[in-house]
């Protein structure tokens, strides 16, 4: 809810209040008017005069109640890939219902400190929160989950083909009646392990007790390692990641840096949302510098180093600021440079993939400009469903400094469009990834997965049982900072989102097809306009 519509609905409710006192007032005045006495003679009178107040204010307090119960969450306008696609759509808006009498669920380091041992799972109580429905139905990009798990569908997941995928893994996560066991087998780059083991266990503290026994391995690096051509006469190993390609069979998650990112201290995903809508509010679209912005290390793919080409420089302009980020530079400044809510004042913004998928796209997309999109290869879990010409401009890489150059001439020329492109997005990362679908997520992957298990999980002997104590109690700086904002601090009062169906594969084909045609419509119209301004020179 906007600040503007919060201060207007508190003054409607002082207004009630102050109407329903003086209602009662009127009427106690009234009575003794009829009863021809002076109001302030009997001490019968007063009682009852109190008595007319505290029912004002009761009928006042009851009113403020279900209106704050009863508040809808704020949400983007439906977003559809085409008018024939209303798979794809967002989905309508969530309620959000404030829990009421809740018990904190504490984090007990002293108890930990003394028995080494996690505390008893506070069991989701249905008798208590109620046992709701699902708030809303899940975001389209949920579909997903099943075309993920599809591999698997038919046959099931034995524990075998589970531990095949060991060599593959970083850690495996086994779920028992609720509680988290984790057997490392590698160290993973920073601290990517780290964090997205947090979040798991602040999933299992958001719905304790509602995920079913799993067993699963997750695998922290880049790339997707399950390729499609190694199991064309096998079954692949289940591995879980954080991103995927065409090629690959590697089933996506959400990853670390929803819960901060240490080491180059990027915040977690909540409270840098709210920092970027706020930069949003502050400095308009048309207010901003008019060119394409990156900022990155461009060592870690080609199509970055070519990015570097199209910066500004004596003898040509492309219409882009191109920014190399030397993070071992930037730690001794203290990252003063590298604030993502402060890289939000250019009217374009490009997105350019690295080794892999990026975390960045989240935050690029997240700021109201028109976001400026290479060829990607690989996904994220939420990123399939965005459309070009609608989230984002798509960009030619093989041409990439003339395609730059012309996407940002075009957004100039046509403002108000290159706007609806950046607010579209932005809407969308404000409203479709909050932390409520990011949890629900990955509830519904998980519980998903489980239902292939085709065994009992059972605690692996090398496994050690993993809790919110023993992460955060230990943890120390920045490690200990971000566990502590993200802390679940209580359970959800109603079950996840509701799970949408799996995709008509025809209207999927069809989906795909049309964001194609998306892409190439920009390309046909780059062509042929820098044929027009250039007919000497081959595009």
């Amino acid at each position: 809810m906007e600040t503007s519509e919060t201060e207007g609905m508190e003054n409607q409710l002082e207004q009630l209040q102050v109407l329903s006192i003086w209602t009662a007032v009127l009427a106690m005045k009234e009575y003794m008017i009829n009863s021809g006495r002076n109001m302030w003679s009997s001490k019968t009178t007063v009682a009852a005069f109190c008595g007319a107040l505290l029912i004002g204010a009761f009928i006042s307090a009851r009113w403020v109640d279900s209106s704050f119960t009863g508040t809808e969450r704020p949400s983007m306008k439906a977003s559809k890939s085409s008018e024939d696609h209303e798979q794809f759509r967002n989905p309508n808006k969530r309620l959000t219902t404030r829990p009421r009498n809740r018990t904190e669920i504490p984090l007990a380091c002293t108890s930990f400190n003394q028995t080494k041992a996690c505390p008893a799972l506070r069991f989701w109580n249905s008798s208590t929160t109620g046992d709701t429905p699902p708030e809303a139905d899940c975001p389209s990009y949920f579909s997903w989950i099943h075309e993920d798990l599809k591999p698997w569908k038919a046959t099931g997941i034995s524990k075998e083909l589970v531990e095949s995928g060991i060599p593959k893994a970083d850690f495996r996560l086994v779920i028992v009646k609720g509680r988290a066991y984790i057997e490392t087998f590698r160290k993973s780059f920073q601290t990517r392990d780290v964090f997205t083991q947090w979040g798991i266990l602040q999933l299992l503290r958001r719905y304790p007790g509602q995920l079913p026994d799993l067993d699963l391995m997750f695998n922290c690096g880049d790339r997707p390692v399950v390729k499609k051509v190694d199991y064309k006469q096998s079954e692949p190993p289940p591995l879980f990641r954080y991103c995927g390609d065409d090629e690959s069979l590697d089933i996506v998650f959400p990853d670390w840096s929803f819960w901060g990112w240490t080491e180059i201290h990027i915040k977690p995903w909540e409270l840098l949302q709210k920092e970027l809508q706020k930069g949003n509010i502050n400095l308009k679209w048309v207010d901003r510098e008019p060119y394409a912005f990156w900022k990155g290390n461009p060592s870690t793919s080609s199509s970055r180093w070519e990015l570097l080409k199209c910066n500004v420089s004596k003898n040509q302009d492309w219409n882009a600021r191109v920014f190399t980020q030397d993070w071992i530079a930037e730690s001794h400044r203290g990252f003063k440079q590298s604030d993502l809510a402060n890289q939000c004042n250019y009217r374009y913004k490009i997105y350019m993939e690295g080794v892999a998928w990026s975390v960045s796209q989240k935050y690029i997309l997240a700021c109201n400009s028109m976001t400026l999109m290479g060829k990607s290869r690989y996904h994220d879990f939420f990123n399939r469903v965005l459309m070009p010409k609608h989230h984002y401009w798509p960009l030619k890489n093989d041409h990439l400094c003339k395609s730059i150059k012309l996407a940002v001439h075009w957004g100039n020329t046509h403002k108000r469009q290159a706007q609806v492109i950046g607010k579209t997005a932005s809407g969308y990362v404000q409203e479709q990834l909050k932390m409520d679908y990011i949890y629900d997520y990955m509830f519904h992957a998980l519980n998903e997965y489980a239902k292939l298990l085709t065994f009992k999980p059972t605690i692996p002997p090398k496994a050690v049982e993993f809790c919110s104590e023993s992460m955060a109690c230990y943890a120390k700086g920045l490690e200990n900072t971000y566990m502590i904002e993200t802390l679940e601090k209580f359970s959800k009062d109603s079950s996840p989102c509701s799970l949408p169906p799996p995709y008509d594969p025809q209207n999927l084909q069809s989906f795909l097809k049309v964001k194609a045609d998306s892409r190439k419509q920009v390309e046909d119209w780059e062509r042929r306009t820098w044929e027009a301004l250039n007919n000497d020179e081959v595009y």
